[in-house]
């Protein structure tokens, strides 16, 4: 097996800090995007000299992108468990792209039920309110974890067409007994989708989903590609989610001959270049080995999720300690907004983290142990344009290169904060935004340099 890597492209990169001292920086944010693996990066730079249109050209460098970009579907399918099956990958921007692909195909009836959990990130809730079925849920407790009794209990009830859950939550990094679920849908004769883009550069995918959605931007290959995997006969019939070139054979103005899949899925030029970032990315993981990956996995979540909740007046959001987790843990400190701790890490220490509800609402309003009231107010000031008091958490996520010093610089930072020390410099928050910025001259951060869009808690 191959050694884990020492770094990612930009690792320890010197930024500057707004009281004008440069540090290196602390990236704990892999759960929202990663940066790439260097053999990922060098597999890009060979390829670019090659890049052409794939599947339509008779020259050389076509030719030579079209077998690379091919190569990279056999190596999603791979590490699917699924060569050598009649499923299919489609190569698509990301995962939330995927489930939108899929609801899409599935050409739900009225009366049919999708079955998901409060627990799911936006990606597997929202495309699921624009089908013709209803949606059903699956309830957590106050920990954020549901039991294999509570999704029997929900199957039975509902009798759903599709059972849509996550295999690793992207708030609290649980993980739910998804072989075991799968198999009590699988008995009950549903079909399970698994949301995937978390579990994926963490843990190997469940073999007996039907259906599976994951991205490279989160495994180690940003150039935007995700990959939806399911049965060839979901997509032999009906037009496809996407209409354009490439996904047809015959075209006159008034018909369309659909190609078969998954070309007739793929519409349009692709992004070939994200994906021979997966295919080099999931090689790599391969090399490196399942054992390896998940014991540094479980070093870095012990030492993260135990850390925190040991600092006096942080409360650790999730499951029990004693409960496997991937290494990502949210919390909040008391007394200070989410925003303006994530801030001030940022801006005072180098570390960056993510702060909001981490496009998880309903699973974060559970967590958070919100009221409805509390909830309407929210809702009221954000119609009103006020963000400053959305809640939100703080979530610190660990990747492949993250290193136990690395986790304990942001304990010792959150200790600080937590403690009650005083900001090194003045903060002011946007209220359009909620975001909190330091008052400063210091290039980058003073506001005719800030970088201008949407909150960082939007989600």
């Amino acid at each position: 097996m191959t050694p884990l890597p020492h770094a990612l492209v930009g690792d320890g990169l010197v930024v500057p800090c707004a009281d004008g001292v440069h540090r290196p920086s602390v990236s704990l944010d892999s759960a929202a995007s990663t940066a790439a693996l260097p053999t990922v990066a060098e597999a890009v730079a060979a390829f670019l000299p090659h890049y052409s249109s794939v599947h339509r050209g008779a020259g050389y460098k076509s030719q030579h992108a079209t077998e690379a970009y091919e190569a990279s579907r056999d190596a999603a399918m791979r590490f699917a468990g699924r060569s050598g099956s009649d499923d299919i990958a489609v190569l698509c921007r990301n995962t939330t792209e995927a489930i939108n692909h899929l609801a899409y195909r599935l050409r739900f009836e009225p009366g049919d039920v999708v079955l998901t959990t409060v627990a799911e990130h936006h990606a597997n809730l929202l495309p699921w309110g624009r089908v013709t079925a209803r949606r059903e849920w699956i309830e957590c407790d106050t920990d954020g974890t549901f039991s294999l009794a509570d999704v029997e209990r929900r199957l039975d009830e509902t009798s759903p067409a599709l059972l849509a859950i996550t295999g690793a939550t992207n708030v609290t990094g649980w993980l739910p007994p998804i072989e075991e679920i799968i198999s009590a849908a699988h008995s009950r004769g549903v079909p399970v989708l698994v949301d995937a883009a978390q579990l994926a550069p963490h843990r190997p995918l469940p073999a007996s989903a039907d259906f599976l959605a994951w991205s490279g931007h989160k495994m180690y290959a940003p150039f935007g590609t995700g990959v939806l995997i399911g049965p060839r006969a979901v997509f032999e019939e009906g037009d496809p989610f996407l209409a354009g070139g490439g996904a047809v054979d015959l075209v006159d103005l008034d018909e369309v001959m659909w190609t078969d899949p998954p070309d007739r899925e793929e519409a349009g030029s692709p992004n070939v270049v994200g994906a021979v970032a997966l295919g080099a990315a999931i090689e790599a993981l391969e090399s490196y080995g399942w054992p390896a990956i998940i014991a540094h996995e479980r070093e870095l979540a012990e030492r993260l999720r135990r850390g925190l909740a040991a600092i006096d007046g942080v409360r650790l959001l999730g499951p029990a300690l004693d409960v496997p987790t991937l290494a990502v843990a949210s919390f909040v400190v008391e007394g200070i907004p989410h925003a303006l701790v994530a801030a001030r890490l940022s801006a005072e220490f180098a570390i960056g983290v993510r702060h909001g509800c981490f496009c998880a609402h309903p699973y974060l309003v559970r967590l958070l142990g919100l009221s409805s009231d509390e909830i309407s107010r929210y809702r009221r000031d954000v119609v009103a344009g006020d963000r400053s008091g959305i809640p939100g958490a703080v979530r610190a996520s660990a990747g492949i290169t993250t290193t136990t010093a690395e986790i304990d610089a942001l304990l010792a930072a959150v200790a600080e904060l937590a403690a009650g020390r005083p900001p090194r410099i003045e903060y002011r928050q946007d209220p359009v935004t909620g975001d909190w910025w330091p008052v400063t001259e210091e290039p980058w951060w003073s506001s005719p340099d800030r970088a201008t869009g949407a909150s960082c808690a939007r989600g």
